[in-house]
């Protein structure tokens, strides 16, 4: 399963509405989009402070690098984007894929 993790920090004067809007699209893709096999998303909880001003966490997930290929010009994460980007300060992305069990090293690694 390939993960594609999102994580959102916002422009200080965008109102929680507009937040609020982003989000209801972003979890709307996975009805328009049929690549994408699972969504969950969330805010920042964290009693850490290492957040560095993210809020929002998006992980989006796909059977493959070909689905993720198809989503990633799909017309409606285009509209997504342009939806959130006057309203986004920052955005991090992290591609990868899952793996089963507690650990399990790279076929001739090691852990480091």
């Amino acid at each position: 399963m390939l993960r594609h993790v999102v994580l959102f920090k916002w422009k200080p004067a965008t109102p929680p509405e507009k937040i609020a809007k982003i989000e209801a699209a972003m979890h709307a893709l996975q009805s328009k989009i049929p690549q994408i096999v699972e969504y969950e998303w969330g805010t920042d909880v964290s009693v850490q402070g290492l957040s560095q001003g993210f809020t929002h966490c998006f992980v989006v997930s796909f059977h493959s690098e070909a689905d993720r290929d198809i989503y990633a010009p799909h017309p409606e994460h285009a509209a997504f984007l342009a939806l959130s980007k006057p309203h986004r300060e920052v955005v991090l992305t992290f591609d990868y894929f899952a793996r089963d069990g507690f650990f399990s090293p790279p076929s001739g690694g090691s852990p480091a």
